[in-house]
């Protein structure tokens, strides 16, 4: 089983950046697909970025393609989201999900375990 927690969301302007993070509990991380997904108001939750178990390989959406890195830490039980020229379509709450079945989770129904989410707000 695992845990996961998410932090650095936060408010800021259209062209900065954040770097979210989500921190793992349980000895098999590093077998787990992760991924980032996102929800803004009134809208399904939708995929964002996924990074396979080893994080030898990446996908992105085409709206964060260029403008988003995924990445993971296995020695610290960490994937990270890092994101640059953020946009106010950006804003929405972002959730870690993980897989212990899929190498790079890009669905919903590929998903085992969230995070509780955090908020980013980007203001134009």
């Amino acid at each position: 089983q695992v845990q996961l927690v998410e932090s650095g969301g936060g408010l800021v302007q259209a062209g900065g950046s954040l770097r979210l993070s989500c921190a793992a509990s349980g000895r098999t991380f590093s077998r787990y697909g992760l991924g980032w997904f996102r929800q803004a108001p009134g809208k399904e939750r939708e995929f964002v970025a996924a990074i396979s178990w080893s994080g030898d390989s990446t996908y992105y959406a085409d709206s964060v393609k260029g403008r988003f890195t995924i990445s993971r830490d296995n020695a610290k039980n960490t994937v990270y989201l890092q994101m640059n020229s953020l946009k106010p379509e950006d804003t929405a709450v972002y959730y870690c999900a993980g897989s212990s079945k899929y190498n790079r989770p890009t669905s919903l129904r590929m998903t085992d375990y969230w995070g509780q989410g955090t908020q980013v707000t980007v203001s134009s």
